[in-house]
């Protein structure tokens, strides 16, 4: 039997730095960003906060070359507009 583990990070809207992969309807649905790849792994859960309001939430599903590809195809509220 195999156990993982996975963390939480969490970043707040206002200064978090990221590009945006894909969008839908103006935010953004799947994001990179620069990410410590001794630290974190796929399947690490990213929350975007904007105040008390959670605006991104998924997980991480690949790590390149110091970039982490998170997705939250379904209830993101991030503004796809360049950080």
């Amino acid at each position: 039997m195999e156990v993982s583990f996975c963390q939480t990070l969490s970043f707040n809207a206002d200064t978090f730095e990221f590009d945006v992969v894909s969008q839908e309807n103006g935010n953004a649905t799947i994001i990179k960003f620069p990410i410590d790849e001794k630290l974190y792994s796929p399947g690490d859960v990213v929350v975007v906060l904007q105040d008390a309001d959670i605006v991104f939430h998924g997980l991480i599903g690949k790590i390149e070359d110091g970039e982490a590809y998170a997705s939250d195809p379904k209830g993101s509220l991030l503004a796809a507009t360049v950080q």
